[in-house]
């Protein structure tokens, strides 16, 4: 299944792209898109062709943080068709709410999860992308756009408690800083943003309960709203997996959905809630286990494994050989 995404990053990539010194033309055409896709927003690309122009683009301007940068850049209105929703939202918590429940309307490929923490809360962000690797600049472009999110909601003088990247540092972290302060870790177990638990009910002054309604009305109405609940189910076990709550009633849960009906619906798709657990268990291990500085006891716990035993024989199973062995292979 193509992945696809707004060509709004595009819109705000151009203007970075020139100040860079680069052709935004030539860069979307090296990936197989259009020019319309740099001028118009609200265009269906595939997620791939838009990290092939950001990794492109940073590797021919040694500009590593060029996904942070058109992050950075991110304004409410870029959220389109939802964003007089999010604008007149009263918290920001009812805002994420509207983002996961209007997400088919952004991007097939994000997904926020709010864990909450005794005085914080965390802003899990993951992509799915179909690469084992979702890369540096995508990843970087969407906790910038949240970041930016939710400055629009809460304030330009609101900080984040730390930000939190599983990649790699970069040699120059200034624009890292720039935006989000000195509380900046890389190598972390997760991407995402830290905030003060208070945060989430801090009442937005500007939140219109009828003008958020008329904006649901309208986003309720169009044709096509829909996602197929297969890859729903995907996209919230890439969530919940590693936080050890991949059964189908909490995944149920998540998708406002009884066990029953789950599965039901499932079905009628051809689709079964185990067979859909192992195809994302396989593309988990093989992402995490690229990256030697994860134990294999970590990696089967962010697969959802409460024993590292039990991981190693489904591993086994899955790939005929040790996830040590895979590792060493380099398969």
């Amino acid at each position: 299944m193509t992945v696809l995404v707004r060509s709004a990053s595009l819109t705000k990539y151009l203007g970075i792209a020139r100040g860079a010194g680069l052709d935004p033309v030539r860069m979307v055409a090296r990936a197989g898109l259009d020019q319309a896709c740099l001028y118009t927003p609200d265009l269906r690309i595939p997620e791939q062709r838009l990290a092939e122009v950001l990794e492109a683009s940073a590797r021919e301007t040694r500009c590593h943080s060029l996904g942070l940068m058109v992050g950075e850049s991110w304004r409410l209105s870029d959220f389109g068709p939802v964003s007089l929703l999010l604008q007149h939202q009263p918290t920001l918590r009812d805002a994420l709410a509207e983002i996961e429940r209007y997400r088919h309307w952004l991007s097939d490929s994000v997904s926020i999860l709010v864990a909450e923490h005794p005085g914080v809360a965390v802003l899990h962000v993951t992509l799915q992308t179909g690469r084992q690797q979702p890369g540096r600049q995508a990843m970087e472009l969407t906790v910038a756009a949240l970041h930016s999110l939710i400055r629009a909601i809460l304030g330009e003088s609101w900080m984040p408690h730390s930000v939190h990247f599983a990649h790699a540092a970069p040699a120059d972290l200034r624009i890292h800083r720039r935006l989000f302060g000195p509380r900046i870790e890389f190598g972390a177990d997760f991407d995402g943003l830290v905030l003060a638990s208070a945060d989430l009910d801090r009442v937005n002054p500007l939140a219109d309960a009828s003008l958020a309604g008329y904006a649901r009305g309208f986003l309720d109405l169009q044709p096509g709203a829909g996602k197929p609940i297969a890859a729903e189910v995907r996209r919230t076990l890439n969530q919940l997996l590693p936080r050890g709550r991949g059964a189908v009633e909490q995944v149920a849960q998540s998708l406002g959905t009884s066990p029953r009906t789950l599965q039901r619906q499932l079905e009628q798709d051809g689709q079964t809630f185990s067979a859909l657990v192992n195809d994302v268990r396989r593309e988990l291990a093989q992402r995490h286990l690229q990256d030697p500085r994860r134990p294999l006891a970590q990696v089967a716990t962010l697969l959802g494994f409460s024993e590292p035993s039990a991981f190693s024989r489904w591993f086994a199973t899955q790939f005929g050989k040790s996830p040590t062995r895979w590792r060493q292979d380099g398969a």
